[in-house]
């Protein structure tokens, strides 16, 4: 199943998970495996950050694609840039900051633990 650039809906988040500006979501996919809960990009503006969370029976996949930020591994602090990769498995949490000149931008996914 192939998803055109012009069908893939853009969302914008504001404030998410408690982080501040707009978070915008482009899901990638119009349809998604019964196990997965998110395929997008998300966008953070300079200054913009997606607040900490903690994930629960499910895994969490980021792919940064440009800029730089600082994330929050599971109490860890960690620079990122372009071409780093984070996993945020069950039980564990996560932020991420845009402390950086420009838009940060990466590819996220989340799926389902088995039950």
């Amino acid at each position: 199943m192939v998803t055109a650039k012009n069908e893939q809906v853009l969302t914008l988040r504001e404030h998410m998970r408690g982080g501040a500006g707009t978070a915008q979501l482009t899901a990638l996919l119009s349809q998604l495996p019964e196990n997965a809960r998110l395929f997008s990009t998300i966008r953070l503006a300079p200054g913009a950050s997606i607040g900490y969370h903690v994930h629960e029976k499910e895994t969490e996949l980021f792919y940064f694609v440009q800029g730089s930020g600082q994330v929050d591994d599971n109490g860890q602090t960690v620079r990122v840039s372009a071409g780093d990769a984070m996993a945020t498995f069950n039980g564990q949490g996560h932020s991420v900051v845009n402390d950086g000149q420009e838009d940060l931008v990466l590819v996220a996914a989340i799926i389902k633990d088995p039950a």
